[in-house]
């Protein structure tokens, strides 16, 4: 998270505190405070030093507590200020591709499950350096400042680590215009077509893809990855969004499950990439 997402949160934890040391009936201690909500005392502590998102709920029942209701409406909007977190792409590459890389690869090396849906792009952890470059190459012309696209390959390449570690599971849904789009030479797509046919089968990969003919019922746009059950990754063209309060990651869940029901898997998935090369006329 940046520096802005942590100290708005840690803002709110301050008030907070200062609820709970107001309370017209008398000061309550942390411990105290955590009786009355029937929570663990870890959570009054967390919350009060900006180290877990409140949900509105846990806003409600702060300030009811506290024998102050009429706080709620200002602890509500504290919290829809930053429980969705905007990176804005211009300001991220301002110090070029590889600290963007790497700060999303610090959140990915302490996950044990991800979900991902991609709508118009192979995802990062199952691209070769090739495509990769390409890939990357069209942010930078369209976004401009970042040139340091060689040490962004490298980089994504290192975070393909994760799919060989143990306990790691890669749940990913592709469209099948993401096969088909020619961000990068047919050439290079060939052989990214056939990285994704090799993990057909890997012990950490299930690979679904959602072919052209499939009935959907939810519009295939907007990719995103659910890491755990704790964060969301969304990208935007002006931004990559980073979201970690519960409903959202409820909703990106939902909408991963629902788009799964459009996707086929193994031969069938295999049947479906295999097209896509043929239709690229090359060797």
């Amino acid at each position: 998270m940046s520096t802005d997402y942590q100290q708005a949160r840690a803002a709110l934890g301050i008030r907070l505190r200062e609820l709970r040391l107001s309370r017209p009936g008398g000061r309550l201690t942390g411990q105290q405070l955590a009786q009355r909500l029937d929570w663990p005392g870890s959570k009054v502590s967390k919350l009060e030093n900006g180290r877990q998102t409140a949900t509105p709920a846990d806003l409600r029942s702060w300030a009811d507590a506290t024998e102050q209701p009429g706080a709620y409406a200002e602890l509500a909007a504290r919290l829809a200020g930053f429980e969705s977190h905007i990176r804005s792409w211009r300001r991220a590459l301002a110090n070029g591709f590889k600290p963007l890389h790497e700060g999303l690869s610090a959140e990915i090396d302490r996950t044990s499950q991800m979900w991902i849906w991609e709508e118009s792009v192979v995802p990062g952890l199952l691209q070769t350096p090739d495509y990769a470059r390409h890939v990357i190459q069209r942010y930078s012309e369209l976004l401009g400042g970042a040139r340091d696209i060689e040490d962004a390959v490298r980089s994504r390449a290192r975070r393909q680590e994760w799919l060989y570690r143990p306990g790691r599971k890669l749940h990913v849904l592709i469209w099948e215009a993401a096969l088909r789009s020619l961000i990068c030479p047919p050439s290079v797509l060939v052989s990214q077509l056939d990285r994704l046919t090799g993990v057909i089968g890997m012990d950490t990969v299930e690979l679904g893809i959602v072919p052209f003919t499939a009935s959907v019922k939810i519009v295939p746009a907007n990719g995103f990855w659910v890491l755990d059950d704790r964060l969301v990754v969304a990208e935007d063209w002006h931004a990559e969004l980073w979201l970690d309060d519960s409903d959202n990651v409820a909703l990106y869940t939902k909408v991963w499950k629902t788009l799964r029901g459009s996707a086929v898997h193994g031969a069938e998935a295999h049947n479906v990439i295999n097209a896509a090369r043929r239709a690229l006329n090359t060797p």
